[in-house]
C-alpha cells in the first residue's frame, strides 16, 4: 500500500535534509507506529506519504513515493486527498471554521465531493458514534476542549473514507479513556482495511494496538520490527526516545534479581505482572529475598 524508496527531503531555506534515504514498505490494513525524539523526521514523513510534501510544504524531495498505486510527485494533492487522510497534531489546523456545528464540519469535505445527501448523512452517523462524539453534533466546534475538538479533527477525516490514514500524535490532548477510544476506532479501522501510519509517543498503547513500530533517528530509519521487541531496546535511551514504565521497571528489577533473566522485558503492565509475578513464584533466592525486602 506504501512504498517509500531511498527518500530524501528537505525543507525550503534549510540546509540539512529532514529525512536521509527512507526505504519502508508498509502493507494494506498495518498499523505502522513511529517514534523518535522531537525532530526525528515523524511529522515530516507523515507529511511525505500524505504528499503535502513536495505540493505544500515544497522544498527537494528525491527518491520515490508511491501511495496506493499512485506517486505521489506526479499526481496534484488535491486528487491525493480523496484516498489518503492526514490529522494533524493541532486540531485547529484541521477544523475548516467555515461551519458552525460539529455535524456541519463533517459534512464539509462530503459535500466538496458531491456525495449524496443520504449517503453523506449516514457516513457522518457512523463516524460520530465511532469516534465517541455524538453527543457535541451539534456544538460549535470551536466551543469544545482541545480533546474534543482532536477527536472532530479525526473524525473529519475518517468520514472522508480514506484507504491510507496518517496521524500526527491524534491522542497527544486526549485523556486516558478517550485515548484508549481513538486507539479502539483506529484499530478497527485497520482491520477493515485502512492503512494506519501514526506519529505517538505512548509505548503502551503502541504495544497493544501497532502491528509494527519504526524508530527514526535524525531522519533516518533506525529500527523497525514487531513493536514488543523495538520499544524494549536498551538503545532506545541512547537517543532520546522514552519507554514504557513497565520497561524500566523491569530493567530495575533485572539488575536486582527480581526480573526473570530468560523473560523479555515488558512494554505494557500485564506483561509486567506476569513477569514480576513469575519471579515472586519462582523460589529464586534473590526474588524472595527481594520480597520480603531483604538487602
Amino acid at each position: 500500500m506504501i512504498t517509500l524508496r531511498d527518500v530524501h527531503y528537505t525543507y525550503p531555506g534549510e540546509t540539512a535534509a529532514a529525512l536521509h534515504g527512507v526505504t519502508l514498505e508498509i502493507a494494506e490494513g498495518e498499523i505502522c507506529a513511529l517514534v523518535g525524539p522531537n525532530g526525528a523526521g515523524k511529522s515530516t514523513l507523515c507529511y511525505t506519504i500524505g504528499g503535502f510534501v513536495p505540493h505544500y510544504y515544497h522544498g527537494e524531495l528525491r527518491g520515490e513515493v508511491i501511495v496506493d498505486g499512485r506517486n505521489t510527485v506526479e499526481h496534484p494533492l488535491g486528487e491525493l486527498v480523496k484516498h489518503t487522510g492526514l490529522v494533524f497534531h493541532n486540531p485547529l489546523n484541521q477544523i475548516s471554521g467555515a461551519r458552525f456545528t460539529v455535524r456541519e464540519e463533517l459534512a464539509f469535505g462530503l459535500e466538496n465531493l458531491g456525495v449524496p445527501r443520504g449517503a453523506m448523512l449516514a457516513r457522518i452517523e457512523q463516524v460520530l458514534d465511532q469516534v465517541g462524539i455524538a453527543h457535541l453534533a451539534e456544538r460549535s466546534p470551536f466551543e469544545l476542549s482541545g480533546g474534543q475538538q482532536q477527536r472532530v479533527a479525526l473524525a473529519s477525516i475518517l468520514v472522508m473514507g480514506p484507504r491510507v490514514l496518517l496521524l500526527d500524535e491524534p491522542t497527544s490532548q486526549l485523556d486516558p479513556l478517550g485515548t484508549k477510544e481513538v486507539f479502539a476506532a483506529i484499530k478497527a479501522l485497520s482491520r477493515s482495511g485502512v492503512t494506519v501510519v501514526l506519529a505517538e509517543h505512548k509505548p503502551e498503547l503502541i504495544a497493544e494496538f501497532a502491528d509494527r513500530v519504526v524508530v527514526l533517528h535524525q531522519g533516518q530509519v533506525w529500527q523497525q520490527g514487531p513493536p514488543r521487541a523495538v520499544l524494549a531496546d536498551p538503545g532506545l535511551d541512547e537517543i532520546g526516545v522514552s519507554v514504557s514504565r513497565y520497561t524500566q521497571a523491569a530493567r530495575a528489577g533485572l539488575e536486582r534479581g527480581v526480573w526473570p533473566v530468560e523473560q523479555p522485558l515488558p512494554v505494557t503492565l500485564d506483561e509486567a505482572v506476569a513477569g514480576f509475578g513469575g519471579a515472586a513464584h519462582s523460589g529464586n533466592p534473590a526474588s524472595e529475598a527481594a520480597r520480603r525486602g531483604e538487602r
